[in-house]
């Protein structure tokens, strides 16, 4: 649930969600944002007539300029070789000229009106020609005028990455392309391909056909409670090596580099399936190894079959780095496995973390070998790191500090600040089916790779960040647009711009507006942004004011006030909404942007409750804690609480059921008593679930949708229902753990935080 408190009032109060008239773009436009930008009067106008002129016509950021032109503004320019010692050239001048000035990956971009001139080496000079292309009308026509300016740029980062999983759905040569272009035209140089993985081995390996022929396909596409593929039919698809070849050499010519991910030792399902005697056989000849032991056995066998494998694949991707995963790995088939425990006396490791140091620290040695470096994700760190390992840090941030201080290169790409794509974009139940918790676009957008707990002459380990799409949930390219767009625009400028540069009500509510543009011109898919930026809301009081906005260009936004989800056939918002309510009643207003394609972006809700403050109780004999009522049983709803006798009682210094779990596999409770409300106002209620926990106040429900009352200050009747059943290990049983946790938000407050013991009284 995603929830913005308004202060409680009983005047007319006006809630607006327009955005306040922003100053002149200091970008003009331009993500990311480029390190300095000098805005000059006058303009420049191109058309098919503008000369164009520079030292290598041949070079591939000029054959890229002139696709561009012919592609998109069907231009047929000249293009001439430039010297630089000649009378003063007009046009455009494309040139290295001056950039041995520049910084690694910099460059100059001025535009007088005469004159357009782009200094700056390899990558440099390609990124210069990325932000021209900005600066020009989405609209393709015979002439464009271009801003006088002059831009002086350079990366804050040099390694700025993206990563696609194609081993849980697959993608077609010509979509991964569309994904390297975007990288491109936002000057992100990296593209992790995550090739492998235990539901589909993805690249062909000439040595070992049965890697696709038998681990590129499967049935029963599932994860978690989400189906999107028939069981009877097989699913997969592979890339050729030719085909790897080509999506090679046009990353290269876009000057990104391809990072292929071969997953070890798990997630190694998939090759597991081609190639079952690399799996390790259980000590128990009468135990069959285990349907998950997708772990590569650390056999003499296994290491010639990977070295084999990488030197394939090294001959592919020319990367310097190599990834070779190095996450979750289940090690209890280790811990089974006779093989591996005579390794671990053989060797002097002491436990199953050591072998997979071991079995990382001989690949690296290989790949080592080869003038390769190895990348693995942060498990890496356990039982000691390879000398020359490159640490990808995803559990959090941990990681990435502990390998910085070891003086490791770190690329940090956390899944809790807003890095991993296949997150939810909102907690919006609307939100299509995603992967576990939501990031928020300006959490991506305000995340700083380089954390505070390192000391100085550790921040330069950091290299670099990176986002991530894991496609367990993403079936389909509109899927993948959707999931990246526009979280992959923030992630852009957190790669490259200056952190003062940052600013994020001028990229979200300003800058945007071209790219959304852009992507409406060319048929991406995207999320939408809402008419608000609260998404679900309640408010108190007897009018109030509505003034939705869009920031993508041409967009309609309708609205409902019968609490349907608004569609394209409701009233259609013109001009600021005044809603009065009676006393004693609710109002609900939905609003939903509608995009000149027809995308449509979540509805936003408001309900509306013209009520006084609920009073206080009067009580004066509190002491600190709640009283609760147990009873032993198996419960299905705490509904079923009313019905029983509650047998067991005592009271409790807080709201926590956990010391009763520790005798108690299965029981019900109920918590009585009061909370202390500090001051008049309206505040927010949630709970960790609401199918085993039920809450009330003042003897009003909370629930998902009414989760909000207008409380006086003082102490206010609380009562929470709560069932527990714990996990049972038998097939087709019912799980029931979810914990008790209560939260409140007070008035003016953005956090929400579980009720305080301190705030109980019985």
């Amino acid at each position: 649930m995603q929830a913005a408190l308004l202060l409680f009032t009983l005047i007319a109060s006006t809630l607006s969600t327009k955005a306040q008239t922003p100053a002149a773009d200091p970008y003009l436009g331009i993500i990311p944002a480029p390190a300095s930008v000098k805005k000059a009067s006058g303009t420049f106008t191109f058309s098919g007539q503008t000369l164009i002129k520079t030292d290598k016509p041949k070079d591939k950021t000029i054959l890229f300029l002139k696709s561009f032109l012919k592609d998109n503004r069907h231009l047929n320019n000249k293009i001439s070789k430039y010297n630089h010692k000649a009378k003063p050239a007009t046009g455009l001048v494309l040139t290295s000229v001056g950039a041995d000035k520049l910084p690694a990956e910099g460059y100059k971009l001025t535009i007088t009106p005469k004159k357009i001139t782009i200094i700056g080496k390899g990558a440099g000079l390609f990124y210069g020609l990325q932000t021209l292309i900005q600066l020009f009308p989405v609209e393709a026509g015979a002439s464009s005028k271009l801003p006088c300016v002059t831009i002086e740029d350079a990366p804050r980062f040099g390694y700025r990455g993206m990563m696609l999983d194609v081993s849980r759905h697959f993608f077609t040569v010509e979509q991964v392309k569309q994904v390297i272009d975007v990288l491109a035209a936002y000057k992100l140089n990296t593209f992790h391909w995550h090739l492998v993985d235990g539901q589909g081995w993805r690249i062909q390996i000439k040595k070992y056909p049965k890697l696709t022929d038998v681990g590129g396909f499967r049935l029963q596409t599932m994860y978690g409670n989400n189906r999107d593929w028939p069981d009877s039919l097989s699913y997969g698809g592979f890339y050729t090596q030719d085909q790897i070849r080509d999506v090679v050499k046009f990353a290269a010519d876009r000057y990104i580099n391809v990072v292929p991910e071969i997953e070890m030792p798990a997630h190694s399902d998939a090759a597991l399936r081609a190639y079952p005697e690399l799996r390790c056989e259980p000590a128990d000849p009468n135990n069959p190894p285990r349907s998950i032991n997708g772990l590569y056995c650390p056999t003499e066998e296994t290491f010639n079959f990977l070295q084999n494998v990488l030197t394939e694949v090294m001959d592919l991707f020319p990367s310097k780095y190599i990834h070779i995963g190095g996450d979750e790995a289940n090690k209890q088939p280790w811990k089974e496995s006779a093989f591996v425990q005579s390794l671990m006396k053989e060797k002097g490791l002491k436990d199953e973390k050591e072998v997979q140091s071991y079995f990382i620290q001989r690949m690296e040695k290989f790949i080592n070998s080869k003038g390769r470096s190895i990348i693995g994700w942060d498990e890496i760190l356990e039982g000691g790191l390879a000398p020359n390992a490159t640490v990808m840090s995803w559990t959090g941030e941990d990681g990435g500090i502990a390998a910085a201080r070891q003086h490791h290169n770190v690329i940090m790409t956390p899944q809790t600040t807003g890095n991993y794509f296949d997150h939810y974009q909102s907690g919006s139940p609307q939100e299509p089916v995603s992967f576990g918790r939501y990031a928020v676009l300006k959490e991506t957008y305000d995340y700083d790779p380089v954390s505070k707990q390192l000391a100085q002459d550790e921040r330069k380990y950091v290299i670099g960040t990176q986002g991530n799409l894991w496609t367990e949930y993403v079936p389909t390219m509109a899927k993948l647009q959707y999931q990246i767009f526009p979280r992959l625009f923030a992630l852009s400028e957190v790669a490259w711009s200056k952190p003062e540069n940052k600013n994020y009500d001028n990229f979200a509510n300003v800058r945007l507006a071209g790219h959304f543009d852009k992507l409406e011109s060319m048929g991406y898919n995207y999320r939408v942004p809402t008419p608000s930026a609260v998404i679900d809301t309640i408010v108190f009081g007897p009018k109030f004011t509505y003034t939705p906005s869009s920031v993508v260009p041409g967009a309609r936004i309708y609205y409902t006030l019968n609490g349907r989800d608004p569609l394209d056939t409701d009233w259609e918002y013109t001009s600021p909404v005044t809603i009065t309510i009676p006393a004693g009643e609710k109002r609900e207003f939905k609003a939903r942007v509608i995009t000149p394609t027809g995308r449509r972006s979540i509805a936003t809700r408001v309900l509306m409750y013209n009520r006084p403050l609920i009073p206080a109780t009067v009580y004066t004999n509190g002491k600190k804690g709640l009283k609760y009522k147990m009873v032993k049983g198996r419960f299905t709803s705490p509904d079923q609480l009313d019905y029983v006798a509650l047998t067991d009682s005592a009271t409790t210094d807080k709201l926590n059921a956990e010391p009763l779990k520790k005798d108690n596999p299965y029981f019900g409770v109920v918590y009585d008593g009061y909370i202390d409300i500090p001051t008049d106002g309206a505040y927010n209620f949630s709970q960790a679930s609401y199918t085993d926990t039920q809450l009330f106040i003042d003897g009003e429900k909370i629930t998902e949708t009414e989760y909000m009352l207008p409380l006086a200050e003082g102490l206010h009747k609380i009562k929470v229902k709560y069932i527990y059943q714990a996990p049972v290990q038998t097939p087709g049983s019912r799980v029931r753990q979810t914990p008790l946790h209560i939260y409140m938000i007070e008035p003016g407050d953005a956090n929400k935080g579980e009720i305080e013991a301190t705030s109980l009284v019985y």
